[in-house]
């Protein structure tokens, strides 16, 4: 039975922008429980809100200035964060009364604004019983954070003046938290980063001792041990890897993949395939090469899904710049893709190049895009008609008028958020999120797939 205190503080939380910013709202609230805040569930019974901003593109600045706005006219007590509270005056410049404004992942010094704006209650039952981590994401998927910062200096990407450079996670930290969390009833562990392949380099992939034995810290070495946790049911959680950039090393996760270790999927930010727009972003211009990894890729592991993201637009793509990234699409297959209009950020290299793209010849690349995508995926998704999937639930349905229930989940081809699902028909009643099921295909669209448990 849960004790109220009379005067303990609660604490509201508007968490806007990527799951890594997700990951920084989980650790600020779960220090914050731990010094004895409740978490509110709206303005109206918070002591103060916190709002988590995003900072990326100019369209992501505005929704967290919107955030701020809504947060004071609704509580009046706001606490800004995040990678847009590294432009402190543009915030108070529109909003005066904000009571501070702190950086991306500087948790000490948002947890201070907190105790300085409503300090916490000092009661006999605070700190008696240790509490579990806030999680924000429903309890059978985390996100596994390993690492902060970027070591590149992509021209329309200023994640590195937001984050900082590389700075890695010690591997024995990272596996503990994992193994946590699968302890947990985490049943998919989602690995993030700014540069997931680049985890460890800071470090010089040290190692650290874990369960008798040393492991670096490296991707593929973290990869392998994550494979071999257990939930306890004694079954392997699903391990999914985001923000992967594909240096040579990356071949070595696709065996693991095909082992079963890892879930067989890769999240490549390609960003786009024309050589010369390639060298103007400050990217590696190696895309024939791609094509013949992801060939190989698929050789060892033909289930394996591959998602990506495309910037249209950018200043000094030509028409047949844009031709070459749909034809390298054609021949690329990807499973899936997010596409992109370019937009200028304040402090990005890409702002200074010349050639700077139309609006309505944006509008119209990015409607070629997502055609040509969408064409894609739903060849790839006809041709899984038939088969039978594993499914890891995420939402059951209520009876509808006939008492049959429905089902949404997903297969290991689609994370949460980003990616399609699977829409399950007469699901029994006992079906909860979080179980993985068996799926046989029975439709699909240009997005999704629909199917009913296995017999």
């Amino acid at each position: 039975m849960a004790i109220a205190l009379p005067d303990q503080k609660r604490v509201g939380m508007v968490s806007l922008g990527c799951p890594k910013a997700l990951v920084d709202s989980e650790r600020i609230l779960t220090r914050l429980r731990a010094d004895g805040y409740a978490m509110s569930p709206d303005y109206a019974g918070a002591d103060v809100v916190l709002v988590n901003t995003c900072g990326f593109l100019d369209s992501a600045k505005e929704e967290s200035l919107a955030a701020i706005g809504e947060a004071i006219a609704e509580n009046g007590r706001v606490i800004v964060t995040g990678c847009m509270g590294e432009e402190a005056e543009t915030i108070r410049a529109r909003f005066p009364q904000v009571l501070a404004v702190t950086g991306a992942h500087q948790y000490e010094a948002v947890v201070e604004a907190v105790h300085e704006a409503a300090p916490p209650s000092q009661g006999p039952f605070i700190d008696l019983i240790p509490q579990p981590d806030v999680k924000l994401t429903p309890r059978h998927y985390s996100y596994l954070k390993i690492s902060e910062g970027c070591n590149h200096a992509c021209a329309f990407c200023i994640i590195p003046q937001l984050r900082g450079k590389l700075a890695s996670r010690r591997v024995d930290a990272v596996l503990r938290e994992a193994e946590k969390l699968v302890a947990a009833g985490t049943k998919e562990l989602l690995v993030i980063s700014q540069d997931t392949s680049a985890y460890g380099v800071d470090i010089r992939h040290e190692e650290r001792m874990w369960k008798d034995h040393p492991v670096r810290a490296h991707m593929t070495d973290l990869a392998r041990e994550l494979g071999q946790l257990r939930t306890p049911e004694g079954q392997a959680p699903w391990v999914r890897l985001h923000y992967v950039y594909p240096y040579p090393h990356v071949d070595a996760v696709i065996p693991l993949m095909a082992e079963g270790l890892l879930t067989p999927y890769l999240d490549i930010p390609f960003q786009h395939a024309s050589p010369s727009v390639l060298k103007a972003m400050k990217r590696p211009a190696n895309e024939a090469k791609v094509l013949e990894r992801l060939k190989s890729w698929r050789e060892i592991c033909p289930d394996i899904a591959v998602r990506s993201s495309f910037v249209v637009g950018f200043p000094g793509e030509t028409e047949a710049d844009f031709q070459y990234l749909l034809d390298w699409l054609d021949e690329a297959q990807l499973d899936r893709v997010g596409a992109f209009r370019f937009e200028p950020v304040a402090g990005a290299a890409a702002n200074d190049l010349p050639g700077a793209v139309p609006e309505e010849v944006k509008e119209e690349r990015y409607a070629r895009i997502m055609a040509k995508t969408e064409a894609i995926s739903a060849a790839k998704l006809q041709a899984k008609i038939g088969r039978t999937l594993a499914v890891i639930i995420d939402v059951v349905g209520e009876p509808d008028e006939d008492g049959d229930i429905g089902a949404t989940g997903r297969s290991q081809a689609d994370a949460p958020e980003i990616d399609g699902a699977v829409h399950l028909r007469e699901v029994p009643g006992n079906l909860q999120p979080g179980d993985i099921v068996q799926v046989t295909i029975e439709d699909a669209d240009e997005h999704d797939l629909f199917g009913a448990i296995a017999d």
